[in-house]
């Protein structure tokens, strides 16, 4: 059996944490939590070769979801990042600049985000 897919979620929202926690572990996932983008770069720093993709908020306190994106991009390259926000298009358009792989925008479906993770890691084993 393959391992499981490892996700790192950020979002200042703690509901929202919880339910995609929830989610994503009854779907067979490994997954961590982070309240903002500082304590996700203190996992990563901590883990960096143990994520597989980053699902992040974009307005967060501390570090935005855009400063993390940026940083993420130039440390941990192999990372997949899904953006999201519910902030219309300026955030959005943000991320695609900090280079996000996909941004969607809230609220999200659960299964429509979990059938994107798969997409963006499918297409990251076809590439290799």
């Amino acid at each position: 059996m393959a391992d499981p897919i490892k996700l790192l979620i950020v979002d200042d929202n703690e509901d929202i944490l919880s339910t995609f926690y929830e989610f994503f572990n009854s779907m067979g996932y490994e997954v961590k939590t982070a309240v903002d983008g500082f304590a996700a770069l203190k996992l990563l720093r901590e883990k960096s070769s143990f994520f597989d993709c980053l699902i992040t908020d974009l307005v967060m306190p501390n570090i935005s979801g855009v400063g993390l994106i940026s940083i993420v991009k130039k440390e941990y390259t192999h990372l997949k990042i899904i953006a999201m926000t519910g902030y219309g298009d300026q955030p959005g358009a943000l991320a695609s600049e900090a280079e996000a792989d996909v941004v969607l925008f809230k609220p999200i479906d659960l299964f429509k985000i979990e059938n994107t993770v798969s997409e963006l890691l499918n297409s990251k084993d076809d590439n290799e």
